[in-house]
């Protein structure tokens, strides 16, 4: 699936929170919680101040993320960073496979 495909898919603005965490061990580890403002079946978009993510980076997405539930975990990959104002930046990500369904 391209970006151009995923950028048709309709998307829905929510804010629910979201837990991402970089996947691959060759990223510097860290783990935030975030506010979408858009999400779609295939994929989201959220704002951060974090500089560290870049296209094509692997992702471990928990959405929506609550620490009181169980919520199902994602394998994602960033197809977007948009820099915003101030120093801001939007990360568009793709689901690539759902790694924890919900229970």
């Amino acid at each position: 699936m391209d970006v151009q495909y995923e950028r048709r898919r309709r998307r829905v603005k929510m804010a629910r929170q979201v837990r991402v965490r970089p996947s691959s061990p060759v990223d510097k580890h860290f783990e935030e919680v975030r506010a979408t403002v858009s999400a779609s079946p295939d994929g989201l978009y959220f704002t951060t101040w974090r500089d560290a993510y870049y296209q094509g980076m692997r992702l471990l997405i928990t959405f929506p993320y609550s620490s009181e539930m169980s919520n199902p975990e994602f394998f994602g990959e960033v197809v977007s960073v948009d820099s915003l104002s101030g120093l801001r930046r939007g990360v568009g990500v793709r689901f690539l496979t759902t790694i924890a369904p919900m229970r």
